[in-house]
């Protein structure tokens, strides 16, 4: 099904050129468009993720640059059945991550320096877990894919802007022109919405089960929340195209499920994991502790772990 809804998106996507290059240039501009569209395609497939990756300055590590969360990962991966994803740091003060990779064996997670600042070694490990879950479920290509087209059609703007002049390849004129100014832009933030919110749902109910703690995802969401409302992040304000990637919006922090937001509110993911949690099964730590549960239960890397209030280092190193 996931991909299923890959092939249509990016069959929406070329669709959306050509009509945009018919207004700017007839069915010359329509042909350039297509040919464009197909070319972008084959690439998005198998470079979106270098892209993104790049987009946000994210720096691969290991085990010996940044241990505690190479760890974590490479155990949550065994604990869900997936190969041991690359592993990337991405030095910006807002707490956030993401998952990347056109399939299992290609893929990628990332964590903001200011995630691992925030949050104690469990809730990393519940935000990671939900990234692997991203993963398996094969929501990271459609994500990715999507990141690439949705900046690429926001530039066919000023395209028009520059070609959609000429009379005689224009059938529409300055209407046409003005058509394709306002159709490319508002294309983007429809793209944005064609990823479905169920799947932060999805994720957030098998990263919960990956980790074993639904209630570290809470508190995780929780802070990570907090963290957006009060922490600019200009890379991703420069690239909004990638803004649904990530575990949370990292532009407004928006507050209400609705037609236009790319993720579910924070208020509804939280109650969903804590009905989760009192389901059975699991031990739920309260959501307001900076401790949750690691006391009482062996952390998702094997043991059972003491967190230290006095530790500046961060739990990468």
């Amino acid at each position: 099904m996931n991909y299923l809804k890959t092939a249509l998106l990016l069959s929406a996507m070329t669709a959306l050129f050509m009509g945009i290059g018919f207004m700017i240039g007839g069915q010359g501009g329509m042909m350039i468009a297509l040919m464009i569209a197909a070319a972008m395609n084959v690439f998005s497939y198998w470079n979106s993720d270098k892209m993104v990756l790049r987009m946000h300055n994210a720096q691969q590590v290991d085990e010996r640059t940044a241990p505690v969360l190479f760890r974590i990962v490479e155990q949550l991966s065994r604990n869900a059945d997936l190969p041991m994803p690359k592993v990337y740091l991405i030095d910006n003060p807002q707490p956030n991550a993401f998952a990347t990779g056109r399939n299992p064996e290609n893929a990628a997670v990332a964590a903001s320096t200011g995630l691992l600042n925030m949050l104690s070694d469990e809730e990393v490990a519940a935000v990671m877990a939900h990234e692997l879950a991203h993963i398996k479920n094969h929501d990271t290509l459609i994500m990715t894919i999507t990141a690439t087209i949705a900046g690429a059609i926001s530039m066919l703007a000023n395209f028009a802007f520059f070609f959609g002049g000429n009379r005689n390849n224009n059938p529409f004129g300055f209407i046409g022109v003005l058509l394709a100014m306002i159709v490319a832009p508002m294309a983007a933030m429809l793209v944005q919405m064609a990823i479905s919110r169920t799947r932060e749902y999805a994720a957030d109910r098998m990263g919960a089960e990956i980790c074993g703690q639904p209630m570290w995802l809470a508190s995780a969401l929780s802070k990570i929340s907090g963290g957006v409302e009060s922490i600019r992040n200009p890379v991703a304000e420069d690239n909004p195209a990638t803004a649904h990637m990530f575990i949370m919006n990292p532009l407004s922090g928006e507050k209400m499920d609705n037609l236009f937001s790319t993720h579910p509110s924070t208020e509804n993911r939280i109650a969903a994991l804590q009905k989760l949690s009192a389901s059975g099964g699991f031990v739920a730590p309260n959501p307001a502790s900076s401790q949750p549960a690691a006391e009482s239960y062996g952390g998702p890397w094997g043991k059972k772990t003491s967190r230290s209030p006095s530790r500046t280092k961060g739990p990468w190193g």
